[in-house]
């Protein structure tokens, strides 16, 4: 029985013992203080009316105060009854009666990824998997957020463990098990699918990292720490002398990475277009996209006009983005001298510090309370407090806060002193990626972001480089590209993807001549929006794997 069909009937009780208390106590007060005899009946009525608020019949008036203090009591207990049994009880059990029911079972679902509880570090990735035509089904204990997966568009499964939800998804069937709950729980649907004889790769997102190795001993594939994970990818963000722990994160191929060049107020490039510059001309490297001001281009059409204090993202080999660093006076890739400021010292924060250290990097933490490994306590909002620490010297400020308000704020006050100063931010929330931007942070990177790589790469093989919401760069192959020319083909007219390069053995291909052409061993990297890739994928689909009978 529903929970409010349990209080639409605990409701009615209360409502009919108020109501035979209230005429029984109106029988013996007519009785003994007003001298006139009302049977149970009549007393019943009375105490109807009195409650329903629709007046009397024949009793009207009294006499003696303790009765009209009952008749006033049991007056304001109706009205008071009227206000609580509408929205308390009525309007939600009315709602609940006729809400959309949430699917109990997908025992129909083939070839699917289940996912164990929905939350922020799985969203990017249940876009990939629909991205590449994996039925994503969440199952989901918390009906709210069951109905909240719903109505995003993904299917569901409410249910909880101890209803053997697990018998009713499909699991033979499905690719694999994503695990999102808490550690214990994790364990426990681990434990509880392979008893039921999946033996599929099975998933698991941990909360402390001494969990990983128990969730492993309890039947998972693998084990991830989203926490640890978004911290490497921001300090391989950071330093390149961190090697990121996120296959993607920077590095595309064997000779092919993807980096960001500033271009300053003074250089040769600031205010031309990219057909005036020649950049893939002179110096073989391809520009992708650019940020400006926390924004994102990520259509950089010839004539697109670079500006002074933008971030250029550039593809190529470490030879070409260092030639073109020569090159093009005045534009230098970001800062790689001085100390990083961390502003939170929690689970991310720690392990930036960490990666940093061991990397030789110079790094100064601020807190909000003293602690070892915390250089200046005190609230990041503080002006005082950056000058401090040193931001305009920094290297770049690394913004590893739990609140994204705060990230934002902070974002606001540090362009404001330090304009020149690279802002790395952690956040918390994917749709507040956006906002953040646009407050000024140069990049900005989300759990659900660099989870949904790290998965995404073991389940489906994709490489790929998130670079925005908008904007990534993926390795695809298809037989359709083979001996043919990227402009024959019409890729970018027709997918709205752009062809960025080609590594072709030890050599790396960013111009291709008229003579070009696919080969069948070509790592092709291609640079669009999600919506833009999926229509790539579509267009142009990869090799259907053959299985041996």
């Amino acid at each position: 029985m529903r929970r409010s069909q349990k209080r639409l009937l605990a409701l009615l009780a209360s409502l009919l013992a108020v109501l035979i208390i209230s005429a029984l106590l109106y029988m013996v007060g007519m009785a003994e203080l007003e001298g006139k005899q009302r049977g149970f009946w009549q007393s019943l009525e009375w105490a109807a009316e009195t409650l329903s608020t629709t007046g009397y019949g024949a009793d009207s008036t009294w006499n003696h105060p303790l009765m009209i203090c009952l008749v006033v009591l049991v007056q304001f207990l109706g009205v008071f009854l009227v206000f609580l049994i509408f929205p308390i009880y009525l309007i939600p059990f009315l709602e609940e009666r006729f809400e959309t029911r949430l699917p109990g079972d997908c025992t129909d679902a083939r070839n699917h990824v289940l996912i164990y509880r929905n939350g922020p570090a799985v969203a990017s990735l249940i876009e990939e998997l629909k991205l590449a035509a994996v039925t994503p089904i969440v199952i989901e204990e918390d009906e709210v957020e069951a109905r909240r997966v719903l109505e995003a568009g993904h299917r569901v499964v409410y249910g909880s463990l101890e209803g053997n939800v697990m018998t009713r998804v499909a699991l033979s069937k499905s690719r694999a098990l994503i695990l999102n709950s808490s550690d214990h729980r994790n364990a426990a649907v681990t434990i509880t699918a392979r008893q039921l004889g999946f033996t599929g790769d099975i998933l698991g997102l941990v909360e402390n990292p001494l969990h990983r190795q128990p969730t492993i001993l309890a039947g998972a594939t693998a084990a991830y720490t989203p926490r640890h994970i978004l911290g490497a990818a921001l300090a391989a963000r950071a330093s390149r002398k961190v090697s990121p722990s996120v296959a993607g994160v920077q590095n595309l191929g064997h000779r092919l990475q993807v980096s960001e060049v500033r271009i300053t107020p003074g250089s040769s490039l600031a205010g031309r277009t990219v057909a005036e510059c020649k950049i893939g001309r002179e110096t073989g490297v391809t520009v992708i996209g650019q940020w400006v001001k926390g924004r994102l281009n990520a259509v950089p059409r010839s004539d697109m006009r670079l500006e002074p204090g933008g971030i250029l993202i550039l593809v190529g080999s470490n030879e070409n983005i260092a030639r073109f660093t020569e090159i093009c006076s005045g534009t230098t890739p970001l800062k790689r001298h001085g100390p990083f400021i961390i502003a939170g010292f929690g689970e991310v924060g720690r392990k930036v510090q960490q990666l940093l250290h061991d990397a030789g990097e110079e790094t100064r933490v601020i807190a909000y309370e003293a602690a070892p490994g915390v250089n200046v306590a005190g609230n990041v909002l503080d002006p005082e407090l950056l000058v401090k620490v040193g931001v305009e010297e920094a290297q770049a400020v690394i913004l590893a806060l739990s609140e994204d308000a705060t990230t934002l704020f902070a974002t606001v006050i540090l362009k404001d002193m330090a304009p020149h100063v690279p802002v790395i931010a952690r956040v918390n929330r994917p749709e507040n990626v956006e906002r953040i931007h646009a407050a000024g942070v140069d990049f900005a990177l989300s759990i659900s972001q660099v989870t949904g790589q790290i998965l995404a790469r073991k389940l489906l093989g994709k490489r790929t480089v998130m670079l925005d919401q908008a904007l990534k760069v993926s390795l695809v192959k298809s037989p359709k590209l083979v001996g043919a020319h990227p402009a024959e083909l019409r890729i970018r007219e027709r997918t709205g993807c752009s062809v960025v390069a080609v590594e072709r053995g030890a050599e790396v291909l960013v111009r291709f001549e008229r003579d070009f052409v696919f080969a069948e061993r070509d790592a092709v990297y291609i640079c669009g929006s999600e919506e833009a890739t999926r229509k790539f994928a579509a267009e142009f689909p990869a090799a259907a794997k053959t299985h041996p009978a």
